[in-house]
């Protein structure tokens, strides 16, 4: 069914917009001044009232983020499993996701230590977890897009590293303005990440779970999970 890709998609297009809405909304009651210099997406959500809009944003990415996490990791599981570089892919992903959502409710202006965990593990974390993604491109299935999604994944993949080792290097040497843009072009470069997804969302046939009723009245035996048209053993 294409309408999953649609889900990578939608997440993409509203954390692309809900960023520069809030970048929009900070530039305009003065919250922030560009001619001081480029702000960190941070220091634009840190102010009321686009705090509030920063937070909700984080929020709904974050979850979207954990929705598409758990959907391509049963996809693969389903096309071959690829053990421990699928588990792998899942754990970074979920806490990432997470860490989204913390660096969004916890603005630097308040809970400084917090912010920065939150942004440890979406940026670094979430990097390790496209770089897995981009493993599993090659070695799992469907291979349909491969041609096309590989490549453009890597040089994604490529340019987040070179963007996030930068913003590390020219914030440390205060060049804070320079370290703002890597930021900006890394969060973009995310999303551009998760909306690739759609080449492999648009495969999916089905998504639900199904439990066989005798099972769990008479013998409990395991259950029957079916996902993507692809039907699993779980224990019940």
């Amino acid at each position: 069914m294409w309408l999953w890709a649609l889900l990578p998609v939608c997440m993409a297009l509203f954390g692309t917009v809900g960023i520069w809405t809030v970048f929009a909304v900070s530039v305009t009651n003065g919250s922030v001044n560009l001619t001081e210099g480029v702000p960190y997406i941070s220091e634009c959500g840190t102010y009321t009232p686009q705090s509030c809009l920063f937070s909700q944003v984080c929020n709904i990415c974050s979850v979207l983020a954990v929705w598409i996490v758990v959907i391509r990791f049963q996809q693969v599981k389903d096309f071959g499993d690829h053990g421990k570089a699928n588990v792998a892919s899942i754990v970074l992903g979920f806490i990432s996701s997470v860490g989204i959502s913390v660096l969004g409710n916890f603005q630097p202006s308040v809970v400084q230590s917090l912010h920065l965990l939150g942004t440890f593990l979406a940026f670094f974390l979430g990097l390790a977890y496209f770089w897995v993604q981009l493993y599993l491109t090659y070695r799992a299935q469907p291979a349909k897009d491969r041609c096309y999604a590989g490549p453009v994944r890597a040089i994604c993949c490529i340019l987040c590293t070179v963007s996030i080792i930068l913003m590390a290097v020219l914030h440390f040497t205060g060049r804070y303005s320079a370290a703002a843009i890597c930021e900006w072009i890394l969060v973009m470069l995310f999303f551009c990440l998760f909306g690739l997804f759609a080449a492999e969302f648009r495969h999916i046939d089905c998504h639900q779970l199904t439990v066989q009723k005798g099972a769990l009245e008479h013998e409990h035996r395991p259950s029957t999970i079916e996902i993507n048209g692809y039907v699993t053993n779980a224990l019940s």
